[in-house]
């Protein structure tokens, strides 16, 4: 995965567009905004994921001889195109919002400033590894908020969609908040802690259960975690576990980071019954860790029925996403540079759902802090190059119901520019954190969301506001547009 080359990576439409730009000689430089309409999973915000996968896949944007033998193949491109690819390079300018921020809808994730051509081209790969990871690092937030502070560990690769969604799935689920993941190449390849026990194959393999464990506590006696439910989780996988603890205290064995796994039954009961067992005999701070088709909804309502789990298992629901397998984000033509003046000549996108309509222009993202506390009072969405200042009121209106306004007064907030500079003339300029040190400040960013916008259901929404500029850019847009439709 780490060496194939990724120019194809793309719909074929984005190179047949490529090669009418080229034939017209269209040379014009455009901005692309990459943006999502919806928060997954009927949250109320998301999480950015993928960047640092979006800068590699760029830094190596190619067209290699194998790459254009196969495009002449289709005998769908012309000779002349086909060699301008030969010496195909990016030279324009991304703008993103770093990896573990708080994302809202609508807001540009991903900003292209590049001459037609570029900008078309890289659409399809920058949606798939953007949607990807910031759904799973989304979906991997709402399974840890569930949990309460108990570790969230990432056991999904048996069941993801193919080894990249296991890969980078691994890495978004640990940007998001888990703990570690059980996908031994992710961790080596990101430098993310990686656990794991063993399977119930492990148990059946041996005589009877007791020597399974025993072996398996002298194998790994600073990590011993014993999967009791083989066989009968309360008659014979807990007692046989408490036996195993119980001579490796006996012989002086520091008992550190041990406990038990259960992977099926009624997980409430059984936790709170084997919490006292394992007190009863001693062992109260051994943990009892937990999987079985876990999501975040189970596990809050297991929470809430008083289960004793203190780590958690998370596979399936959290590497695919399971309700809620896409994250829609989509790619869209914000504005055309006037080669004369150098100004951007804003472009939107109508439709007949009111959702679709886009923001047009070369936009940049300003987060209104509560200054008090620290928590999020807004998004705005604003034109570059627009100042605001801290010491003067400042007015929000929602931009669909605009009779919905907000008084922020002076001194009471902050503002941050949430887009950064990635690339600047094809080079790039941003130097992505390592994968533990985006998880620490996603913890940062979720930290200023409101209690009432992380709840699993029916979550307060976040507004996302235009600037006075942008708004009535966008109203002159739609109502010129409609007084043309009219003639």
């Amino acid at each position: 995965m780490s060496t194939m080359n990724l120019t194809l990576l793309t719909d074929l439409y984005e190179l047949t567009m490529m090669q009418g730009y080229f034939k017209s000689q269209n040379r014009e430089t455009v901005i692309f905004d990459a943006f999502y309409r919806k928060n997954p999973c009927g949250g109320g915000y998301a999480i950015a994921a993928g960047l640092q996968q979006v800068i590699d896949y760029i830094k190596n944007l190619r067209f290699s001889e194998e790459d254009i033998a196969y495009l002449q193949s289709l005998s769908m491109f012309d000779d002349d195109f086909l060699e301008y690819l030969r010496s195909f390079r990016f030279s324009g300018d991304i703008y993103a919002i770093p990896e573990g921020t708080v994302i809202f809808p609508k807001e540009p994730l991903v900003k292209v400033i590049a001459p037609i051509m570029e900008a078309q081209l890289v659409e399809t790969a920058i949606l798939n590894i953007i949607n990807h990871q910031s759904l799973i690092a989304t979906k991997s937030a709402r399974v840890v908020y569930a949990a309460k502070g108990d570790g969230i560990m990432e056991f999904g690769l048996r069941r993801a969609q193919g080894p990249d969604a296991g890969v980078y799935g691994a890495r978004a689920a640990v940007i998001g908040g888990c703990i570690g993941t059980s996908n031994v190449l992710a961790g080596k390849l990101f430098d993310i802690p990686v656990k794991g026990t063993h399977a119930h194959s492990w148990i059946m393999s041996f005589p009877d259960e007791y020597t399974a464990f025993k072996t398996y506590a002298s194998l790994y006696p600073d990590a011993c975690c014993l999967l009791v439910d083989t066989y009968d989780t309360l008659k014979s996988g807990v007692p046989n576990a408490i036996r195993v603890f119980k001579e490796m205290r006996d012989a002086g064995i520091p008992l550190k980071n041990y406990g038990i796994r259960l992977d099926s039954g009624d997980l409430a009961y059984m936790s709170k019954r084997a919490r006292k067992l394992l007190d009863a005999a001693g062992f109260e701070d051994a943990y009892i860790s937990a999987s079985s088709d876990l999501d975040e909804y189970l596990i809050d309502s297991l929470k809430a029925q008083g289960a004793t789990i203190t780590s958690w298992g998370v596979g399936t629901n959290l590497i695919t996403a399971k309700d809620n397998p896409a994250f829609g984000g989509v790619y869209k033509l914000a504005a055309i540079k006037d080669e004369t003046t150098g100004e951007f000549i804003p472009k939107i996108k109508l439709s007949e759902n009111t959702e679709k309509i886009t923001n047009p222009g070369d936009k940049t993202i300003y987060r209104i802090y509560d200054r008090q506390t620290g928590k999020i009072r807004a998004d705005l969405i604003c034109l570059v190059g627009e100042q605001f200042d801290e010491k003067e009121d400042m007015i929000i209106f929602d931009p669909l119901e605009t009779w919905k306004k907000t008084k922020i007064r002076r001194n009471t907030y902050r503002l941050k520019n949430l887009m950064v500079p990635v690339f600047k003339d094809g080079e790039c300029v941003y130097q992505s954190p390592s994968v533990m040190e985006i998880r620490k400040f996603c913890q940062t960013e979720l930290s200023t969301l409101w209690d009432e916008t992380k709840r699993l259901i029916n979550p307060h929404e976040v507004y996302v506001d235009l600037s006075d500029k942008l708004y009535l850019m966008k109203k002159d847009l739609l109502e010129k547009m409609s007084m043309e439709a009219l003639k």
